[in-house]
C-alpha cells in the first residue's frame, strides 16, 4: 500500500499496516514484525511535513485508540491515538482542559508528544511537559509502564522521543481546570513589536506573531485566560474570517504567486493590507486551533528567547535579499523552558520562529538558507518538520543527548522502531533487523 502525509510530500510503502483496538494489538503486532526481522512505525495523523513516520516495515496505524479511559481530578489517562481535537470536548465534559495547545489539532497525542509539538505562552511548556505517565511496547513486546515517580528518567527519555523507543499506547497528562480564552488579532507596525516585544511576552498568557516576508506589518495574536463563562463569538463570523479571508481569499492569492513569483512581494503587500482585527471568545479548545486548508511546507526553529528580535530580522532580510518567492509569513511563537531529552525548549526559554512555502513551490531553497541563519543563534528544529541536521550537527544542541541515546539502547537495543529518518538524525545502534 502507498501511505501519505498531510501535506501530500511525503509517500511510503510499509509492508503491512496494522490498526490497534488496544494494547494487545500492538503487543501482536511488534511481536509478530520482530519475529518477521521488520522494522516498526507508529503513525498518528501524519502532520510531520518531514519523513519521520515514513516505513518500509510495519506501519502502525493508532487512529483506533482514541479513548479517554480515565479521569482522576484533573489527571486524565487515554488512548495514545486520540486528536487533539477529539480530547478538547472530552476533557471539556469533565471540566477540565490541556494547560496549552497549538493552533492545529488534527496531531494525535502521540505525535504531538514525540515531535514535543507546542503552542505559545512563556509560562507554558510544550504538551510533554504535562506528561505524567505512559506505557510503552518495547521491541520484545514488553510493555513498560513509566511515571515521574519510579522511572524519572526514562520518561525524560519518553515524552518526546521520535518513535524511536517504542509504540505509546497510554498517556496519562496533567490538565487544568477548564477555562475560555480571548483572543484577539491585531495588525501593528512590526517595529513595535520587536520594541515591546519582552514586556508583551512576560505580560499576555499567550502571544505570538505573523510577519509576510516584503512587509513590515505583523498580525499579532494575544490570548488572555479566563475562568469566566465565554460568550462565543458567533459561529458565522468565525467562518466568514476562518474559512473565507484565512482560506478562500489567501488561497487564492497564493496560486497567483506561484504563477507568477515575481508577483510575491505585491501579493504579501496584498494581505497585510487586508488585515484587520477580530476578536474570538470561547471554550479554550475551541479557540486554540484555526482551520488549515491553504496546503504548505514548513520549517521550524527554536532558538533562546533572547535571540528572537534579532534571528527573526536577520530572517526577513535573507528573503528580500535573495528575492526568494515566499507567499507565506513567518510564525513567531513562546514558551517555557521544560527537561525532556530532546524537547526543543530544554533547559532554556524558547522563541520559536516557523518558516511555510506555499504548496508545488520550491521550498528548498528558502529552507536551507533559513536553517543556516538558525544555526546562527544555536536553533533546534522541531522534530516533525523539514530540516536536514543529522546526528553530528543535532548531538552538540542538546546536554542529554547521551542520556537519551542511553535510554534508546535499553529500550529498543535492535533499532526495531528505526527507520532512514531515525538513522539520520539519531544515528544507528545495533540495527540487525532485516528491513
Amino acid at each position: 500500500m502507498t501511505w501519505t502525509n498531510w501535506s501530500g510530500e511525503q509517500t511510503g510503502h510499509p509492508v503491512s499496516v496494522v490498526r490497534p483496538h488496544d494494547e494487545e494489538d500492538v503487543v501482536r503486532a511488534v511481536r509478530t514484525a520482530t519475529e518477521r526481522g521488520l522494522t516498526v512505525r507508529a503513525v498518528g495523523s501524519g502532520h510531520s511535513f518531514n519523513d519521520l513516520a515514513r516505513t518500509d516495515g510495519v506501519m502502525i496505524d493508532l487512529s483506533r485508540m482514541n479513548r479517554v479511559l480515565s479521569v482522576e481530578e484533573h489527571r486524565v489517562t487515554l488512548q495514545a491515538g486520540i486528536t487533539l481535537r477529539e480530547l478538547g470536548p472530552r476533557n471539556a465534559e469533565h471540566g477540565l482542559s490541556l494547560e496549552n495547545q497549538g493552533d492545529i489539532d488534527a496531531q494525535t497525542v502521540a505525535g504531538a508528544l514525540a515531535t514535543a509539538t507546542h503552542g505559545t505562552g512563556r509560562a507554558f511548556g510544550n504538551l510533554s511537559s504535562r506528561v505524567a505517565g505512559m506505557r510503552l511496547v518495547t521491541a520484545d513486546g514488553t510493555v513498560r509502564q513509566l511515571d515521574r515517580a519510579t522511572t524519572p528518567e526514562l520518561l525524560r527519555a519518553a515524552r518526546v522521543s521520535l518513535g524511536a523507543l517504542g509504540i505509546v499506547t497510554e498517556v496519562t497528562v496533567d490538565c487544568v481546570p477548564a477555562f475560555a480564552l480571548r483572543r484577539v488579532d491585531r495588525p501593528r507596525p512590526l517595529d513595535d513589536v520587536l520594541a515591546e516585544l519582552d514586556r508583551t511576552v512576560d505580560t499576555a498568557d499567550h502571544f505570538e506573531f505573523f510577519i509576510w516576508p516584503y512587509t513590515r506589518t505583523a498580525m499579532t495574536r494575544t490570548s488572555t485566560r479566563t475562568d469566566d463563562a465565554p460568550t462565543p463569538t458567533a459561529a458565522w463570523k468565525r467562518r466568514l474570517r476562518e474559512e473565507f479571508a484565512e482560506n478562500t481569499v489567501l488561497g487564492a492569492l497564493c496560486r497567483v504567486g506561484r504563477r507568477f513569483p515575481s508577483l510575491v512581494p505585491a501579493v504579501n503587500a496584498t494581505v497585510a493590507r487586508s488585515m484587520s482585527e477580530s476578536l474570538v471568545e470561547d471554550a479554550a479548545h475551541r479557540v486554540y486551533a484555526t482551520a488549515r486548508k491553504v496546503k504548505f511546507t514548513e520549517s521550524e526553529y527554536a532558538v533562546p528567547r533572547s535571540h528572537c528580535a534579532e534571528a527573526l530580522t536577520a530572517c526577513l532580510r535573507l528573503v528580500e535579499r535573495r528575492r526568494l518567492p515566499v507567499l507565506f509569513p513567518f510564525e513567531v511563537r513562546f514558551t517555557a523552558a521544560d527537561d525532556a531529552y530532546l524537547s526543543t525548549a530544554e533547559g532554556r526559554e524558547t522563541c520559536y520562529i516557523a518558516a511555510h512555502q506555499y504548496q508545488g513551490m520550491d521550498a528548498d531553497p528558502f529552507f536551507r538558507a533559513f536553517e543556516d541563519v538558525m544555526a546562527t543563534y544555536g536553533g533546534r528544529p522541531h522534530w516533525g518538520k523539514r530540516h536536514t541536521l543529522t546526528e553530528r550537527t543535532l548531538r552538540p544542541l542538546y546536554p542529554h543527548w547521551d542520556d537519551f541515546a542511553e535510554k534508546r539502547a535499553e529500550l529498543d537495543p535492535t533499532g526495531t522502531f528505526g527507520n532512514a529518518h531515525t538513522r539520520r538524525v539519531l544515528g544507528t545502534h545495533g540495527e540487525v533487523v532485516a528491513r
